[in-house]
């Protein structure tokens, strides 16, 4: 009598995005919250300076601002599943996105940290000490910002 083999039930990849709350828990996505935490910190301390140095601070605004929403946009799409249809070109664009930021975020950063060295100097002396620890606080969140930024686009590249 010939043995009746059940066929072995067929499962589903997971998908190398993970979404939903799954994100929070996986590397390289989880560095998006940490990402825009720290990003909001550097965008609030510098708008609670009174900018000295334009050219310098609206970089750094600039690039922080928009970061900010990009990297939520990015994880929305994330946790709702918007690219469970194509989960190689989201992690080709993710990639690309973190290491442009990444790139941008250490130039504002440098920035910030010269407008921090300036301020201690250049801004009048009733308001000095304030101005020169909220820099100082702006660009350390900065460099620990562009740090996540470059984590996130090389541990996309190397998954």
């Amino acid at each position: 009598m010939a043995s009746k083999e059940l066929p072995l039930p067929v499962t589903q990849p997971e998908p190398d995005i993970p979404s939903g709350a799954k994100v929070f828990r996986t590397v390289p996505y989880a560095f998006i919250l940490p990402e825009l935490i720290l990003g909001c910190w550097v965008w609030i301390l510098v708008a609670a300076t009174t900018v000295y140095f334009s050219m310098l601070q609206g970089w750094v605004m600039y690039v922080s601002m928009s970061s900010f929403i990009f990297s939520l946009t990015f994880l929305l799409c994330y946790v709702f599943g918007f690219h469970s249809n194509s989960a190689n070109s989201w992690k080709i664009v993710d990639s690309l996105y973190h290491g442009a930021t990444a790139i941008f975020y250490m130039s504002a950063a440098v920035l910030q940290a010269n407008a921090t060295i300036r301020s201690e100097t250049e801004v009048p002396d009733n308001s000095r000490p304030l101005f020169y620890q909220l820099n100082a606080a702006a660009s350390f969140f900065a460099f620990i910002t562009t740090l996540l930024y470059i984590l996130h686009a090389f541990s996309i590249y190397y998954h």
